[in-house]
């Protein structure tokens, strides 16, 4: 705290992330990055782009990358917008398209970055309570509201809402943006993005970081109609002209066209998590059900906070959120089929 700070910088309470500790032989189940390293394309791609040329700014609107993506969903460029990690693509969109006299909606339990904007930009919003299985429900968005988003998958729960019950929201909204955060669709969940085209209301956002194994690159995009993504360009130039650097855009536009790569890993991801699920069935855990890249579960007889420091002493971390609610569950990213034994393992060792 300093009297040098800005008043709004009191009243802030950051988004907290996942520990990114250096411990030798650490099994890291705590920040749903992937398992595997990203497409041998990526990495050759990047070292191509490491030269001369990064004296100079990159192209500050990502045009390569938009274009493969749009190319993908028979899009647009123009309707493709691209920064710095989903984060910073989040951060733009509750600046310039949630931020309204009536409040936001979104769930009680969910990505926790959420009412961190909220906070930075002064935004009202109403937490929308889950039911007792932990499922969003339409009926509870039949509101007054500015805006809704969502998380699809949600986070941390990794429960999925088919394409039917989200083009069912945004049509019941046509006067409000419907943001659906995508994070983790790749895994066994429908895109909205192919909604697009019907509804203008409707904001989609995605990130590498995940299915493509590129958390550490930091590139996430939206997709949305053209009056939309004229919005973030807007707030984007007003903050940061040239968000994705050279290696980004490159190592981005490589991954992105390396299918192969994503759906070999992605299903071997999809793999050990089903396999992961029923071990901890076996073991006595609540698992609820999964369309993401790590499972939520909970033990019966065991505070999951105990569960957590049990595994961290055993050099194994996984998530914990101390929060109403869910303070016993644990989100535990899906690793390796080595790492999955270990953490079986270890949870067969402390559970005895």
């Amino acid at each position: 705290m300093s009297r040098f700070w800005s008043p709004i910088v009191h009243s802030l309470s950051p988004y907290v992330a996942g520990e990114q500790p250096q411990i030798s032989g650490l099994v890291k189940l705590n920040t749903n990055e992937s398992p595997y390293g990203p497409s041998p394309h990526a990495i050759a791609a990047i070292a191509a782009a490491n030269g001369d040329a990064l004296r100079l700014y990159p192209e500050p609107t990502g045009i390569h990358l938009r274009r493969a993506v749009a190319e993908t969903y028979g899009l647009d460029a123009a309707e493709v917008f691209v920064g710095n990690g989903s984060d910073e693509v989040l951060a733009h969109v509750f600046q310039g398209l949630l931020n309204h006299e009536a409040p936001l909606l979104y769930p009680d339990i969910t990505y926790s970055f959420y009412p961190t904007y909220c906070r930075l930009y002064g935004i009202k919003s109403v937490l929308v309570p889950l039911d007792d299985g932990f499922e969003v429900r339409l009926e509870d968005y039949r509101q007054p509201c500015g805006a809704i988003i969502l998380a699809n998958p949600n986070a941390p729960t990794g429960i999925a809402k088919p394409l039917d019950w989200i083009e069912a929201l945004v049509a019941e909204h046509p006067d409000q943006v419907v943001v659906i955060d995508e994070a983790y669709v790749d895994f066994g969940a429908a895109t909205a993005i192919p909604l697009v085209k019907k509804y203008p209301n409707l904001l989609v956002v995605h990130t590498l970081s995940k299915s493509r194994g590129l958390a550490g690159l930091r590139v996430g995009f939206a997709v949305g109609q053209r009056p939309l993504i004229d919005a973030l360009e807007r707030v984007k130039d007003s903050f940061n002209s040239y968000p994705l650097d050279r290696l980004a855009q490159a190592g981005a536009l490589a991954a992105w066209q390396d299918q192969d790569w994503f759906e070999r890993h992605r299903d071997m991801i999809i793999a050990t998590r089903e396999r992961l699920t029923g071990a901890l069935n076996a073991l006595g855990f609540e698992v609820l059900p999964s369309a993401a890249n790590f499972v939520f579960a909970r033990h019966p007889g065991h505070r999951g906070g105990d569960l957590a420091a049990a595994l961290r002493a055993k050099a194994i971390l996984v998530r914990h959120f101390n929060k109403p609610r869910i303070s016993d569950f644990l989100r535990i990213s899906i690793g390796t089929e080595a790492e999955t034994d270990k953490l079986l393992t270890a949870l067969g060792e402390v559970l005895r």
